[in-house]
């Protein structure tokens, strides 16, 4: 009976180390997607000034700014990154990504962005 409790405690903590894993890797993917498609446009830090700036009409979002980036629900933060800017009457020029990120992805990247601007909607 006592070697069947190790291995029941043995297996909790396998599950949680597991889970905590899965949890990081979705972190450094988002944080990974992020750089690689939408740093161009918004920056490494996310403060708006990628280096296709010079050439953009209209300025990217600067996702470190917590009080516009609290305006927006993370639904429309998710609907935007699926479908472009024109799905939430914006600009044209943020592209829609819906055929590159899987909805999990996309919700990774929402989370990202929550943490680049270290707020919540409405908050």
């Amino acid at each position: 009976m006592k070697v069947l409790k190790v291995i029941v405690a043995e297996l909790c903590v396998a599950s949680l180390l597991l889970a905590w894993s899965m949890a990081a890797s979705a972190a450094e993917k988002a944080a990974d997607n992020y750089h690689t498609y939408c740093a161009q446009c918004h920056g490494v830090k996310g403060n708006g000034k990628g280096v296709n700036v010079r050439d953009m009409s209209v300025q990217p979002r600067n996702h470190t700014d917590s009080k516009e980036m609290s305006a927006r629900s993370d639904d429309d933060i998710y609907k935007v990154i699926k479908e472009g800017g024109v799905a939430i009457n914006k600009s044209v020029l943020m592209p829609p990504w819906g055929d590159v990120f899987s909805d999990e992805e996309i919700h990774g990247l929402v989370t990202y962005l929550r943490e680049l601007c270290q707020c919540s909607y409405g908050k």
